[in-house]
């Protein structure tokens, strides 16, 4: 019952908060309301999700990915000359850079040369180390040397491309950003306020972060934010459906959420314990009662849909009963129970969901103690392996790279994300084996293979795909979301000018009818 009361606190903090009473935002400036601000604007160093979502609007890259997760053209296309040489030829859109400079080979060779260099310590380094060399025969054209055969190397070419000149001259990018994408950066007065311009009619866009979810959305209400994506406990959604000035998306996500164990510990490296602790989770009833089902149990990384997904995997049920038993062949019984700690970060819906995992764990005899922390020192503990679990989400996950780069005995920080210490002989195998075979449908088959043996050696419980969700006042129109919750529908936002106003409009707010904003898009 406390969590429960716990749960409806802010929606009724909300309700007396006054919010009927919404303030008018500028015209020609769309006010984006995020968690928490992005660290840093340099794609060749930005790890986290905030930061890489506003990068793909800050800069354009050799390739995208179609909805399996397969590499498409992006400002390139590209033809393979022999197993270890691939060519990529410039396209025209995209090749301006927003100090009006023109992008050429030069500047792609820039990019991935400072990338590769040791010495610049690249978090994206170890992904690209099989290119062996970079040629620019002209401005149009690059060409990538590989130490080996790897039919998927275009899909690794998907970072942000900077100026040679800047690179050259060690400018700093993380926050003086200059890149070729649909927006430049207009100013960034203070860590929580970044504005950009769009470059195809002068959009303003103000990306404001905002860490309360209530103060978010009560600042949505009110007028002084027009949208939000994410970030929102079930509860706040439910509440900013019945607004009458508010209009709610929602569709299905792709991000992997999972928790995570130290091999290294004495008791999460026992087989025993992981398997015990997945069993006696309950997902769904956490993603019902928590998210309100705003999300689909996962078993993998990729969901079945992707190209190398795997249908049929088994999920670990429900079951007190198994997780006691294996418990107790690990050693652990009513008499010695088994004490564990969880990390996790400050967030208030994230501790509720870790409370609910700890009242679930206890039914099986497993005492978890929660230690929460600020995003930093959180993220700094796990990169360091210092836990037992943490439970955190891959996001916007495109190619079956990460399994080397999360699983690998070669991948433990800082050559990788195998944060956990995982070490397995026949993972690291089929890892190998993958990334050299030159048929694609060999390929996902050994990747399939991996997935299984990943999900019967569990160095990540699987947890669930969240749902994405977007909320915006009315007035905000043409808003794409997406499925992995990047923020590309910034690049095509119309601001809708209030039935009858035409008068003084800024570039960018225009004057158009739209479908009623109260419409609801569900799952």
């Amino acid at each position: 019952m406390r969590i429960r009361l716990a749960c409806l606190l802010s929606v009724l903090l909300l309700a007396g908060c006054g919010v009927s009473a919404p303030e008018p935002a500028d015209e020609g400036i769309l006010r984006f309301g995020l968690a928490g601000p992005p660290r840093n604007l340099d794609p060749r160093f930005a790890t986290d999700a905030t930061s890489e979502r506003i990068n793909r609007l800050l800069y354009r890259r050799l390739v995208e990915f179609d909805p399996h997760g397969l590499p498409i053209p992006g400002i390139a296309t590209w033809e393979r000359l022999t197993p270890t040489l691939y060519r990529f030829r410039l396209g025209e859109e995209g090749r301006r850079f927003s100090d009006g400079t023109r992008l050429t080979s030069a500047d792609v060779a820039a990019t991935y040369g400072y990338i590769l260099d040791p010495a610049n310590a690249s978090p994206h380094r170890a992904q690209l180390a099989l290119i062996d060399s970079i040629e620019t025969p002209d401005a149009d054209t690059v060409e990538f040397g590989l130490s080996e055969p790897d039919p998927l190397f275009p899909a690794y070419l998907a970072e942000g491309i900077l100026p040679a000149r800047v690179i050259r001259e060690g400018g700093v990018l993380s926050d003086a950003p200059l890149g070729s994408g649909p927006f430049a950066m207009r100013d960034w007065p203070e860590p929580g306020r970044l504005r950009l311009e769009r470059r195809s009619d002068g959009l303003l866009v103000e990306l404001l972060a905002v860490k309360d979810p209530s103060v978010r959305v009560m600042k949505l209400l009110r007028g002084e934010i027009q949208m939000l994506q994410n970030d929102l406990s079930p509860e706040l959604y439910a509440y900013l459906r019945k607004q009458e000035d508010v209009r709610v998306e929602v569709r299905p996500g792709s991000n992997f959420s999972y928790l995570a164990f130290n091999q290294e510990d004495p008791a999460t490296g026992q087989l025993a314990v992981r398997k015990a602790i997945a069993h006696a989770l309950d997902r769904e009833a956490l993603l019902h009662y928590l998210f309100r089902d705003l999300g689909r149990t996962a078993e993998s990384i990729f969901p079945p849909d992707h190209w190398v997904g795997v249908e049929g995997l088994e999920p670990y049920e429900h079951s007190p009963e198994r997780a006691r038993a294996l418990l107790k062949d690990a050693g652990y019984d009513a008499e010695h129970p088994l004490h564990l700690t969880l990390k996790t970060s400050n967030d208030p819906f994230r501790l509720r969901l870790a409370t609910a995992m700890q009242s679930q764990l206890e039914a099986v005899g497993i005492q978890l103690a929660i230690r929460s922390y600020d995003w930093g020192t959180f993220f700094g503990d796990v990169k360091a392996g210092r836990f037992q679990l943490h439970g955190l989400t891959w996001v916007g996950v495109h190619t079956p790279d990460i399994f080397r780069y999360a699983f690998h005995s070669r991948a433990i920080p800082p050559n990788g994300a195998n944060r956990g210490r995982f070490r397995n002989a026949e993972a690291d195998r089929l890892i190998d084996r993958a990334a050299g075979e030159q048929d694609l449908r060999r390929q996902a088959a050994l990747y399939r293979d991996l997935q299984r043996l990943l999900h019967a050696e569990l160095p990540y419980v699987p947890l669930w795909y969240e749902s994405q969700i977007l909320a915006t006042r009315r007035g905000v129109e043409g808003y794409r979301l997406a499925s992995d919750g990047n923020y590309d529908g910034l690049a095509e936002v119309v601001l809708v000018a209030p039935e009858g106003d035409v008068s003084g409009v800024a570039d960018g707010w225009r004057h158009a009818p739209g479908p009623d904003p109260r419409e609801t898009a569900g799952l």
